[in-house]
């Protein structure tokens, strides 16, 4: 069922046309990936969905009753609010809600043949339960905790970073359930570990999404259609990045030969998604066979936990595999001993490493772990407190989100000719500006524009572009994707794979991360830092791997206290629901999953099409996969509450 569609609408600002004539629909229980280039329209589009901004022409026809709600880029709250203040602010109807049907509840008691106390009752029941709000207490600690906001929840709001606050919006929003939520760019500010958890709230919750992000392994999980804005124009593509990837190589294999690189590139990122997805795939099937093989024999033979991790632990830091680990590259420079605390919090110590000509190094972990500051120890900007950089003649190329030498009063090609003329020399060769330009997506005409008048992305291309006209030994990059389009990563991409020096990158997009990489430095608890040649995505499988771990020991830990209080009376119980729950659900999960399993099998068979459509295939897949996340949270959920009252 269509919550809202937009009719011929049409959009210009100035002489542009942003939006041109567009038919968009957003159905019922829908995730929908907007895709396009920075300044094209993507934003527009939302904006005009949430009726921010109005069309010059044709309509917005929105359902009685739809409550759509956006995420803020900048979002404020009540300076006197704590962090808990500010997420339960944003819930308020649900706690209302709640109050209303403890009352009716007490008032049911004294008239319990009352029509209208019976109906209000029911209403209330079916709007909380829309809501998931019987356990939003639990589930604002969850956000609080998984968001990174745990160390300042009782702190006031206005002493957060930008970043933690659109965290404390974004936690509010997703919580509050609206019919259809709106987010531009919500992976922004977050590490992976966050990245993660915002996925498994969108997929246990039903809600229908409509979102714009340059993740692509965000949009490969969430996504069930794809819509890419270009020149005004909506294109419709079934599913996540991979199935766009595939669809736009043939849509534009049709066009005249001008599209012939882009239609390699596409097949090359295309082909490499494939392999990438499909050994994750692989690996997550069988770590699935084997927890719950060890969830069997850890229950007789408890040291089998131990033994695996060990196994799993000498993986994670195994060199054998690299191409690096016995050759003889240039080396460009070697930490000995480095160390460096912030107050009385460690953020590395004892860290030795060198950085080889040709190695491209991944720096990833946890928000405020201490990777920029890292590089700007490499980069001599900062003072480790122990321990010493050894560097020869070096020369190093810096990008960050400050921009440096990006001056706003300044033109495109004043920037790139500031001594006039229109050719520029990029690394060693002698071209016209706009030959170059043209290949950070820059048009003829934004060669005399000023930079205040940029977007944030298109001064991040400018700032990159500016990056690559020089040669350096070695680049290091902080969050270099921030900001970014998918179509300028992917030239970001091309740059760094033919690049012969060292590039160092900071950086949570784990697809980046992935594809570029082959070698990561990973910021761990207690100031350790782990070198491994690991793909980022499998290491984080590991992670997930002992994680699941760890919860079985809870387990036969919580089972044998069990049997050792057999005896004790229970004085609370579960609810009816609950107790269902507890009985039903480990049944309907199993065939949920056969379900899942049937229709990954279905759709890589051709033969199946003929009775079946791809696209019926592909929804029901992804509305499975959902509900089963939802039926797993729940269950585990009351399961730990029937564990507590045991106990």
């Amino acid at each position: 069922m269509a919550l809202i569609d937009l009719v011929d609408v049409t959009k210009k600002f100035g002489i542009n046309t942003i939006l041109d004539s567009i038919n968009f629909s957003i159905n019922e229980k829908e995730r929908i990936a907007i895709i396009g280039k920075n300044g094209g329209g993507k934003s527009t589009l939302m904006k005009t969905v949430n009726g921010v901004i109005k069309p010059d022409d044709g309509r917005v026809i929105v359902q009685n009753g739809i409550n759509v709600q956006m995420l803020d880029q900048n979002p404020s709250f009540d300076p006197k609010f704590s962090v808990l203040d500010a997420i339960k602010f944003q819930l308020s109807e649900i706690y209302e809600a709640l109050s209303d049907y403890e009352k009716t509840l007490d008032l049911l008691a004294n008239d319990p043949e009352n029509p209208e106390l019976i109906k209000k009752q029911n209403d209330l029941i079916k709007y909380i339960e829309s809501k998931d709000g019987w356990n939003i207490d639990n589930k604002i600690k969850q956000v609080v905790e998984h968001f990174g906001l745990d160390e300042f929840k009782d702190r006031s709001v206005a002493s957060l970073s930008g970043g933690e606050i659109r965290r404390v919006a974004l936690g509010g929003l997703i919580l509050k359930k609206p019919d259809v939520l709106l987010l531009d760019e919500p992976t922004n500010h977050l590490d992976v570990y966050m990245v993660k958890f915002l996925e498994e709230l969108i997929l246990s919750s039903s809600q229908t999404v409509v979102f714009i992000s340059h993740d692509r392994y965000f949009i490969e999980k969430i996504a069930t259609r794809s819509v890419e804005i270009d020149d005004g124009k909506l294109t419709n593509f079934a599913g996540g990045y991979s199935y766009y990837l595939e669809k736009k190589q043939e849509m534009l294999a049709s066009m005249v030969k001008t599209h012939e690189t882009l239609v390699k590139n596409l097949k090359r990122e295309e082909e490499w998604l494939r392999r990438g997805v499909k050994a994750r795939l692989k690996r997550n099937e069988g770590r699935k066979q084997r927890v719950f093989a060890m969830r069997e024999e850890a229950k007789t033979n408890p040291g089998i936990i131990r033994k695996v991790k060990l196994e799993l632990e000498r993986a994670n830091t195994s060199f054998s595999n690299s191409s690096f680990a016995g050759n003889r590259q240039k080396m460009l420079f070697e930490a000995i001993n480095l160390g460096k605390s912030m107050g009385q919090k460690v953020l590395f110590k004892g860290f030795n490493a060198r950085v080889l000509q040709g190695e491209r190094i991944g720096i990833v972990g946890k928000n405020g772990s201490g990777k920029s500051t890292l590089l700007k120890i490499l980069l001599g900007k900062l003072t480790p407190d122990e321990g010493i950089i050894k560097k020869g003649d070096v020369s190093i190329g810096y990008f960050d989100q400050m921009r440096e030498g990006i001056s706003d009063d300044k033109s495109l090609i004043e920037i790139f000719c500031p001594n006039g003329g229109d050719h520029i020399t990029v690394r060693g060769h002698y071209m016209h500006v706009y030959g170059y330009l043209k290949n950070f997506l820059f048009p003829k005409e934004f060669l005399g524009k000023p930079v205040a008048t940029l977007s944030g992305g298109e001064k991040n291309r400018l700032a990159l572009a500016k990056l690559f006209t020089k040669e350096y030994d070695c680049l290091i990059l902080d969050e270099p994707t921030n900001d970014l389009d998918i179509a300028t990563i992917n030239i970001l991409e091309e740059y760094l794979l033919s690049f012969n020096g060292a590039v160092i990158i900071v950086s949570h997009d784990r697809y980046f991360v992935d594809k570029i990489t082959n070698k990561l430095w990973i910021f761990e608890e207690g100031g350790h830092i782990n070198q491994t040649y690991m793909p980022y995505s499998e290491y984080l499988e590991y992670e997930d791997e002992i994680e699941e771990l760890d919860l079985i020991q809870k387990e036969i830990s919580s089972s044998l206290e069990n049997s050792k209080t057999k005896d004790k009376t229970v004085t609370k119980k579960l609810s009816y629901k609950q107790s269902k729950i507890l009985e039903e659900y480990p049944a309907l999960i199993q065939a949920l999953e056969d379900r899942i399993k049937w229709l990954n099998s279905a759709l890589s068979d051709p033969e199946i099409y003929q009775t079946m459509s791809i696209q019926d295939l592909f929804e029901e897949l992804e509305e499975k996969k959902g509900d089963l996340l939802h039926m797993e949270n729940e269950y585990f959920e009351v399961l730990a509450i029937s564990e507590s009252l045991e106990n």
